[in-house]
């Protein structure tokens, strides 16, 4: 939960339930000082004073250490079903995700995986799977409170497939099956590092600009010369963008690279976007907040580390660099 709190992490069911932030209520913080504070209160209601708390969260250890964390719970949906939908376009397969929210349907995940993602991950963990036209996929998760709520909203993101010229939905009919579908978004990530060296980015629009972030993604991965693979957390427009090395000279990669990144990030500020999702800043981001932020932005923060750390010893050179 350290991790989580400092990077005000996120995950597949956030489409429906939300960031680490939003279940944060208090916090323990040994501050640069020395000194201890606890940021809020362990109520569910609290509007005294700025809210510390959430300064806290997604901080990256830059404004204290937490030693504490207060949470708030939700009950857990025992009822869940799974579908795994195929498109011949990623595009489509994009477009269909806004689409089912408008008919009325809260999903619990919505993940998007492009092909060579899926085909990379099934080869890799030598899990059955047949391939066609496909280009694309859709990983749709819906949860109840009783089994008889689930099938109207499956039959709403039926219509939503269908009007998006969906080529063919797998429904997890039982607890292997979801844990195999799981297991193939899942292992994306790990089976792309295998694979080749890389470089991940972690870009986020609203959604109904994520087929336009796709296709500028792959337009900049053709002009660059690179191979990408793209999976990610659509229900949030969320598009984490692996970016591969495979043989490419180390003087292309080393040189061109920042360019690729840099344009895909201006084309997420482009579409009202920003640069990180839920991975955070860090050292390798750090370079790109300027397309996102103006210099008012950084006084802003700079003032805010100040206060916190005056003398900058709380994980240094994260984020932004000291005036």
């Amino acid at each position: 939960m350290g991790g989580n709190i400092a990077h005000s992490s996120g995950g597949p069911r956030c489409v429906k339930y939300g960031t680490t932030k939003d279940y944060v209520l208090n916090l323990e913080v040994v501050l640069a000082d020395g000194s201890i504070i606890d940021t809020g209160a362990n109520v569910l209601k609290n509007s005294t004073g700025y809210h510390l708390t959430q300064l806290m969260v997604g901080s990256e250890g830059t404004l204290g250490i937490v030693t504490k964390i207060t949470l708030k719970l939700l009950p857990f949906p025992p009822y869940k079903s799974l579908l795994l939908a195929s498109f011949s376009n990623a595009q489509m397969a994009c477009a269909c995700v806004p689409a089912i929210f408008e008919a009325g349907v809260q999903p619990s995940a919505i993940e998007f995986m492009d092909k060579k993602g899926v085909e990379l991950s099934v080869k890799a963990q030598q899990i059955p799977f047949e391939f066609g036209e496909e280009q694309a996929y859709l990983l749709i998760e819906v949860d109840a409170f009783s089994e008889t709520e689930l099938l109207p909203q499956c039959e709403k993101i039926y219509g939503s497939l269908e009007a998006h010229q969906v080529l063919n939905v797998l429904l997890a009919e039982d607890h292997e099956s979801k844990e195999k579908f799981w297991r193939i978004r899942r292992s994306i990530g790990e089976v792309v590092k295998q694979h080749s060296i890389y470089k991940e980015e972690d870009a986020v629009v609203t959604r109904s600009y994520l087929p336009d972030l796709y296709e500028g993604v792959k337009g900049i991965a053709e002009q660059y010369g690179f191979e990408t693979v793209c999976y990610g957390h659509a229900g949030d427009g969320n598009l984490h963008i692996n970016i591969l090395k495979l043989d490419l000279a180390d003087a292309i990669w080393q040189n061109e690279l920042p360019k690729a990144i840099r344009s895909i990030f201006e084309l997420c500020k482009q579409y009202g976007g920003t640069i990180s999702g839920e991975h955070g800043i860090g050292l390798v981001q750090k370079p790109y907040l300027d397309i996102v932020f103006n210099q008012k932005h950084f006084e802003l923060m700079r003032g805010i580390k100040n206060s916190f750390d005056p003398h900058w010893i709380l994980n240094p050179g994260k984020i932004f660099d000291r005036a």
